[in-house]
C-alpha cells in the first residue's frame, strides 16, 4: 500500500499545490484559464502524440480494453437514467449528475498513468482517451438536450466538436506514426518532448486551483450518488469486462484505472452552456477530485 501510495502522491500533491496557489494570492486568478487551454490545446496533445508514437501495443487487446472501457460507461449511463426518480427528478440537476458519472478528467488519468508506468501508462491511457472521450462527449450533449430542451445545434455541431477535439486527435497522429512504424521525427520529436513535460504539472495544478469548496457543501446528496457512480461502481463494471474480455497485466490495472478517475472540469462548462445545474456540476467536480485520493489508492492496491 505505501508502494501504491508512493506513485500516486506527485499527481495529488500538483493538484493542493494548485488549490493553494489561487487561494494564497500568489498567482493570480487570470492565470488558470489561459494556462488550462494551454495545456489542453498544446501541452497535453504534444505528450499523447510522443507517448502513443513510441508505444509497444503489441501485447495489448485494444479491442478488449475498448469494451471494457466503452462498455463500461454504457453500462453506468443506463444505470444512472434508470435511476433517475431516486437521484435528481429536476431534469438540469440530473444532468449534472449523470456528466459526474460518465465524464472523465484526461489531466489527472494521463497523469496517473505516466506515475505508475511511464511512456507505457501514458499510450495505455491514451487507449481511453480514444474510447471513452468521444462516447462521453455525445452522451453528454444528448442527456443536456434530453432534459434541459437547450438547443444543440444537432449532430454536425455534436460531430465538430469531437472532430476538432485535441486530445482525440493527437491519439490518432500518434497511434498513425506508430502504426506506419516511425516513432521519432527528427526536430519535431524533440519539440513534442519538451512541450509534453509541461503538461502533468500544469494541467494538474489547473485541476486543483478550480476546486470549489463550497459548492461541495451545497450540492448536497446528489453529489455523494454521482461520486458513487463514478469512483466505485464504474471501476468495478470496468473491471468485471475487462475479466470477460481476456484483458490482464498492466493494460487491466490502466483501464480500470481510468474509468475511476473523478469527472472532467469540462462538465462545468457544458452544463452552464446547455443549461444544465453548474453549481451542482462545480460540486460533484470538487467532490470527486477529493474522494479519487482515496479511492485511487484502493484501486490500485485491489488490481495489483
Amino acid at each position: 500500500m505505501i508502494t501504491v501510495v508512493t506513485a500516486l502522491a506527485p499527481v495529488f500533491l500538483l493538484i493542493v499545490l494548485g488549490a493553494w496557489l489561487r487561494r494564497s494570492g500568489l498567482v493570480q486568478d487570470g492565470f488558470w484559464r489561459p494556462a488550462e487551454q494551454l495545456t489542453y490545446h498544446l501541452f497535453f496533445p504534444a505528450l499523447l502524440i510522443d507517448s502513443t508514437a513510441r508505444a509497444s501495443f503489441g501485447g495489448v487487446d485494444i479491442l478488449g480494453a475498448g469494451i471494457a472501457l466503452a462498455g463500461g460507461v454504457l453500462a453506468i449511463a443506463l444505470l444512472t437514467v434508470l435511476a433517475r426518480p431516486l437521484l435528481a427528478k429536476d431534469g438540469p440537476a440530473f444532468t449534472s449528475v449523470f456528466q459526474g458519472t460518465v465524464r472523465v478528467n484526461s489531466f489527472i488519468a494521463l497523469a496517473v498513468g505516466a506515475a505508475l508506468y511511464g511512456t507505457e501508462g501514458t499510450a495505455l491511457m491514451a487507449l481511453g482517451v480514444l474510447w471513452v472521450v468521444p462516447l462521453v462527449n455525445v452522451l453528454s450533449v444528448l442527456a443536456l438536450a434530453r432534459w434541459t430542451g437547450a438547443a444543440t445545434g444537432g449532430w454536425p455541431a455534436t460531430l465538430r466538436l469531437l472532430a476538432t477535439n485535441p486530445l482525440i486527435l493527437a491519439v490518432l497522429i500518434g497511434g498513425t506514426l506508430n502504426a506506419v512504424g516511425v516513432p521519432e521525427i527528427p526536430v519535431v520529436s524533440p519539440l513534442l518532448k519538451v512541450l509534453a513535460a509541461a503538461a502533468l504539472p500544469l494541467g494538474l495544478m489547473a485541476v486543483g486551483a478550480g476546486l470549489d469548496l463550497p459548492a461541495v457543501r451545497r450540492a448536497g446528496s446528489k453529489v455523494l450518488a454521482a461520486s458513487v457512480g463514478r469512483l466505485l461502481v464504474l471501476p468495478a463494471i470496468t473491471l468485471g469486462l475487462a475479466g470477460l474480455a481476456g484483458v490482464t497485466g498492466r493494460p487491466l490495472v490502466v483501464i480500470v484505472l481510468y474509468n475511476a478517475i473523478p469527472t472532467a472540469a469540462s462538465a462545468y462548462v457544458l452544463a452552464r452552456q446547455m443549461g444544465g445545474d453548474h453549481r451542482l456540476m462545480a460540486g460533484i467536480i470538487t467532490a470527486q477530485t477529493l474522494a479519487a485520493t482515496l479511492t485511487l489508492p484502493l484501486w490500485l492496491a485491489l488490481l495489483t
